[in-house]
């Protein structure tokens, strides 16, 4: 009886836990719904006079409008990657493992199994990179993330604006959702700002529409100067091509921590995010090379390139090259195991 409590509380707690997880993506919604509000109806519709000019701002903020809530959907809503089934322990390794009791023995095993795998990086003190949550090999730049409860590939962050893991699947996704959030909030101020002087200077009758108006501009210049912040780091760590765990933690590789080991130069740092075909760098679209599970290293370290060093092994086993099923800042950086 008291573990059936303890079960009911702690399966409500979890439900509690979702629910407010959803509050920080409320809140932006409601925002840019009044700000939507706002500017179309009490700037556009009944501040501004010249039907000319009514007409060029509802076209240019409609446009930047649908991107922006392209790309915020599409972070939200597109689901973290998890590494697929080549990396998970099978039954019989998994057993192997968690009976024996000599820690040599243990890390041992998990080098035999990672000689078959595409993964080249490790932990601090060198050994194989194990998540003891799912039981899988981890492969390169792959965290578990304690909020989502799984282990992501590529993963940067877990991000409470989206309550979304931000890794390979989406990263690119959240690039230009911020991309697009800079220039929201630029193109309310800019075209907002002319209104707000008039408004201030008694030029402009006080009417309902004045406070809409220069709260706009307060709330686009507070958002604007934010999101520059996030977006100018992010846009070094691309130019790196880092994430956010790795410019605070600095990866291992076989042959010891490097820093830079994923830089392949600017133009290949941003193809790693965008793609090779520029036509998709402002779309919405998947484009990242790659499946995320294998990455390719600097020049220095060709020898242990996983697309090239692992080609065989990697390929003898496509068959095996499935998903298991999904689990369950803004830099909320996530609690690896």
């Amino acid at each position: 009886m008291r573990r059936g409590w303890k079960m009911a509380l702690s399966g409500g707690l979890r439900c509690c836990r979702r629910v407010l997880s959803w509050v920080p993506v409320l809140v932006i919604v409601l925002v840019v719904l009044w700000s939507y509000y706002a500017y179309v109806f009490e700037l556009c519709l009944v501040t501004v006079l010249s039907p000319a000019e009514k007409v060029i701002y509802l076209i240019l903020y409609h446009a930047i409008f649908v991107f922006f809530a392209w790309t915020y959907w599409k972070s939200i809503f597109t689901l973290p990657q998890q590494p697929n089934q080549k990396f998970h322990l099978s039954y019989t390794d998994k057993e192997r493992y968690e009976n024996e009791e000599r820690p040599e023995v243990q890390k041992q095993m998990l080098v035999d199994m990672a000689k078959k795998l595409p993964v080249y990086t490790r932990t601090g003190s060198g050994a194989v990179r194990f998540c003891d949550r799912c039981h899988l090999i981890k492969p390169d730049r792959c965290h578990h993330c304690s909020v989502c409860a799984m282990c992501v590939l590529k993963m940067d962050h877990h991000c409470p604006w989206v309550n979304n893991c931000i890794g390979f699947s989406n990263y690119k996704f959240f690039l230009q959702f911020l991309a697009y959030s800079v220039l929201y909030c630029l193109y309310i101020a800019t075209t907002v700002f002319s209104y707000f002087i008039k408004y201030w200077r008694g030029e402009l009758p006080s009417v309902r529409s004045k406070f809409h108006v220069l709260f706009l501009l307060f709330v686009a210049c507070m958002f604007f100067v934010s999101l520059v912040i996030l977006f100018s780091y992010h846009c070094w760590l691309v130019s790196r091509n880092k994430t956010t765990l790795e410019a605070f933690c600095t990866p291992v590789f076989t042959s010891g921590p490097e820093k830079n080991g994923f830089n392949l130069g600017f133009i290949k740092n941003i193809q790693q995010v965008f793609g090779d075909n520029k036509k998709f760098w402002l779309i919405p679209v998947g484009s990242s090379p790659g499946d995320g599970h294998s990455f390719p290293l600097r020049s220095k370290n060709e020898s242990q390139n996983p697309l090239l060093a692992n080609e065989e092994p990697w390929e003898d086993n496509e068959d095996d090259n499935r998903d298991y099923p999904e689990g369950s800042s803004s830099l909320a950086v996530e609690t690896e195991t």
